[in-house]
């Protein structure tokens, strides 16, 4: 574990395949009703912080990471950059658990945590890839910066900032319609606050 700038890390509204225990990777799936309101959530959570430091903002180039910035920055212009792309899960993309574990029962689909899942895929990127991408943008960061992305890319990055191994990277929570504040280490999780 090495210190980064701070980072501010939005996970992407629900999305339609989201609320169907889908796969996604990176295939596309529109946000809900739902992940409309968590990314306006996310804008009132980042509106005093994108009006006073007005940090860089890099997104993945999937649509629901893209829509959910266009929501949650309020018209603040970001980057986007194709290292933020949610994990390539292979041949278990658009596919429920359920189906994974009828194609492939090899695979103990209904044991395994998103990230054991989504990496083992066949003719998937795989976790060293994943993990790698993931700490390249870290490294390249010269400044706090705003990364809007998704939900296994953020346990990596969460996980390499605050020292994670494995396991307890693949245990963590992944909500949307927050924003995870990562800086020395430490995680802080801000909610919208109360009317």
């Amino acid at each position: 574990m090495r210190d980064f700038p701070k980072v501010w890390f939005l996970r992407h509204g629900e999305t339609e395949w989201n609320a169907a225990g889908r796969v996604q990777g990176q295939l596309e799936s529109d946000l809900t009703e739902r992940g409309r309101a968590q990314a306006q959530s996310q804008a009132a959570i980042m509106a005093p912080i994108l009006a006073t430091l007005r940090p860089p903002c890099l997104v993945s180039p999937l649509r629901r990471a893209q829509d959910t910035a266009q929501i949650a920055l309020q018209g603040q212009g970001f980057v986007t950059d194709a290292r933020l792309a949610e994990v390539q899960a292979g041949a278990f993309q658009g596919l429920t658990r359920a189906e994974i574990a009828a194609r492939y029962p090899e695979v103990p689909a209904l044991a395994m945590s998103n990230l054991d899942l989504f990496c083992s895929a066949p003719e998937g990127e795989g976790y060293a890839a994943l993990h790698g991408r993931v700490l390249s943008v870290l490294q390249a960061l010269e400044v706090p910066t705003v990364l809007v992305a998704h939900g296994l890319w953020g346990q990596v990055l969460r996980g390499i900032i605050c020292g994670l191994d494995y396991a307890e990277m693949a245990d963590l929570p992944n909500e949307q319609g927050c924003v995870y504040e990562l800086f020395q280490g430490q995680e802080r999780v801000l909610h919208q606050p109360e009317a």
